[in-house]
């Protein structure tokens, strides 16, 4: 099994930045994909960004230009930096893991709130 355990999350004005990150342990060598989705209060949880274990990388359209995410394999962590923040990110974040059995653990969500 994969553990997930996430960081990073706070609140931040609009325009400001913030990098989540996401460790991994457990069974780590059979990881394939990480990513993260967010949940709004209210709204369905939707794919924030996802890497490959290769490196690919594929964002929604709403954070492409403003978010990057980014894996350290040595570190079994992916990390989200998220700059020129929107009140419209206001979130609970969520990592994920997805293994070669397309298995997915959960990290247990972090609250990004952008406000002023």
């Amino acid at each position: 099994q994969v553990r997930l355990v996430e960081s990073g999350g706070g609140l931040v004005q609009p325009g400001g930045s913030l990098r989540l990150s996401c460790a991994a342990s457990g069974s780590v060598f059979s990881i394939n994909d990480m990513g993260w989705y967010r949940q709004a209060p209210g709204k369905e949880r939707v794919l924030v960004a996802v890497i490959r274990r290769g490196g690919s990388t594929n964002y929604a359209d709403s954070v492409k230009g403003r978010f990057t995410i980014s894996r350290d394999n040595a570190k079994n962590t992916v990390y989200l930096q998220m700059n020129s923040l929107k009140p419209v990110d206001t979130a609970v974040y969520y990592c994920y893991a997805e293994d070669i059995y397309r298995n997915r653990a959960w990290g247990q969500g972090t609250q990004v709130t952008v406000s002023s």
